[in-house]
């Protein structure tokens, strides 16, 4: 996360960028992105990235990735219509628990300071008995490549 006294980070700081889109229902009454979206468009990002990687099925798999934490630190506001970027980062690379490090950005501003700046923490846990366990190896490989940036 970053700290106030921290400058804002750049999309360049980040080793993957998902493109996400914005729908009309996204905006709130004040006219921008509602806060709730920015945690839809992680979620995405995340899942769409570990999905179309790696050849697991979610819904089948013996395990879960499940949301333990979640964070969001707005800097300038984002509307619909507009072309999106989460970048995705791995801060830490656990052995059942990964956390992300998060932005959001406008499609053509990756050298402008982000929009906001999350995380997300990810404990893999069995399906049925909801215990820990290992991360997958594909997915962990895969993880791997977006940490230590």
């Amino acid at each position: 996360m970053t700290r106030r006294d921290e400058p804002t980070p750049t999309g360049r700081e980040f080793p993957v960028h998902w493109p996400v889109g914005t729908r009309w229902t996204d905006n709130d009454m004040f006219g921008h992105l509602n806060n709730a979206v920015y945690y839809e468009l992680f979620d995405t990002a995340i899942n769409a990235w570990i999905q179309t990687s790696c050849d697991v099925d979610p819904v089948t798999a013996p395990w879960l990735g499940v949301v333990a934490e979640s964070g969001c630190r707005y800097f300038t506001e984002l509307k619909f219509p507009g072309r999106l970027v989460v970048g995705l980062a791995v801060s830490r690379l656990g052995t059942s628990s990964v956390t992300y490090r998060l932005a959001l950005f406008a499609e053509d501003a990756a050298d402008e300071p982000v929009a906001a700046v999350g995380h997300w923490v990810h404990v893999y846990v069995d399906r049925h008995t909801r215990r820990p366990v290992p991360i997958p190896d594909a997915i962990r490989d895969l993880l791997a490549s977006a940490a230590g940036r």
